[in-house]
């Protein structure tokens, strides 16, 4: 355990957490909402510091990131824990429950990513943002060896540890479940303002791409694709990748899966403000692969996780020229 970041003591003993916005009030011996938090003597620890459930070497299009080092992979690791409740989790055995760990000092960690020849760390596969302690002093250690750190999250943090976290963070791939309140509260069981906030500061020093998983009835109207493809090219700019991910049933949401031609039509919906859009859980190279916006010369083929960097030069289409937002060799 590691004493926690973000918190005051409260005069009945209690602590008062400020690392995200359900602002837990805690008692002694007593849990947060995200259970990675307790309470011993009045201070609050981060429980969950350096116990890793499960780590390996992925392609960092499985993030997915796009648009940044395309084609290589990066160590990642997840601890237990999840500030959300969403019903259709797809990693619910260590967000939403606990499975055995093992403890992997920040040290290790870094030794692990650069020894791999990885670019650098990802954490992801439950919530990194509750993994705060660690994943700092981890992404410290990373940047001083060279390695890149990215983050795979919900977004749900409150804005001042965001703000001590992001100068250690190279690219983000941001959650944006829906963007209706009432989806957020009743399906994943907390705010949304706070995710969008994360998304805009973030995308101000990182790249940020967008995940958004279509899931029919709740999120998938034409009404839902505009709101969210608007505010992206309003708030986040137009350059900023899509990716539209396919629902499967899982946890306990049991609506039937996505319809192939619902994901079809919020990508053509997205395209006409965003310049990358992307459609994840399909094999389908077309909308999977990244084109030139402004003369649709293939730049980057990608067919699952075989990648092919064809027409880029110099980080700009080998075709016309145009300056593509792609980072990494």
């Amino acid at each position: 355990m590691k004493e926690a970041a973000f918190y005051e003591k409260l005069e009945d003993g209690r602590a008062h957490c400020h690392l995200c916005p359900h602002e837990c009030r805690i008692k002694e011996k007593g849990y947060g909402i995200c259970r990675t938090r307790r309470v011993e003597d009045g201070i609050l620890y981060a429980v969950n510091y350096a116990q890793v459930a499960s780590m390996g070497y992925d392609p960092i299009e499985k993030k997915p990131l796009y648009h940044f080092y395309p084609g290589v992979t990066i160590f990642s690791m997840g601890g237990n824990g999840c500030n959300l409740g969403c019903l259709f989790c797809q990693n619910w055995e260590i967000s939403q429950s606990e499975v055995p760990t093992r403890r992997v000092e920040p040290d290790r960690a870094a030794d692990l990513a650069q020894q791999s020849r990885s670019i650098g760390i990802a954490y992801t596969y439950s919530e990194p943002l509750v993994w705060f302690e660690y994943v700092l002093d981890c992404a410290r250690l990373a940047r001083g060896k060279g390695l890149k750190n990215v983050l795979v999250t919900n977004g749900l943090i409150n804005p001042e540890p965001l703000q001590s976290l992001l100068p250690w963070i190279d690219a983000l791939n941001i959650d944006v479940k829906s963007m209706s309140e009432e989806f957020y509260k009743k399906i994943c069981k907390g705010p949304l303002p706070p995710v969008l906030h994360t998304a805009e500061v973030a995308s101000r020093s990182c790249l940020v791409e967008i995940t958004n998983l279509v899931i029919p009835t709740l999120n998938d109207s034409d009404e839902d694709f505009r709101r969210l493809v608007d505010w992206i090219a309003e708030k986040l700019g137009p350059d900023t990748p899509l990716h539209f991910s396919r629902y499967f049933p899982h946890y306990q949401m049991e609506i039937h899966s996505t319809p192939v031609e619902t994901l079809m039509r919020a990508w053509e919906i997205a395209k006409e403000k965003l310049s990358y859009v992307y459609v994840g859980n399909l094999l389908d190279r077309a909308s999977n692969s990244t084109f030139c916006p402004h003369c649709q010369h293939l730049l980057i083929s990608r067919d699952g996780y075989r990648i092919s960097k064809l027409g880029l030069k110099d980080g700009k289409c080998s075709n016309c020229g145009q300056a593509v937002r792609i980072i990494g060799p």
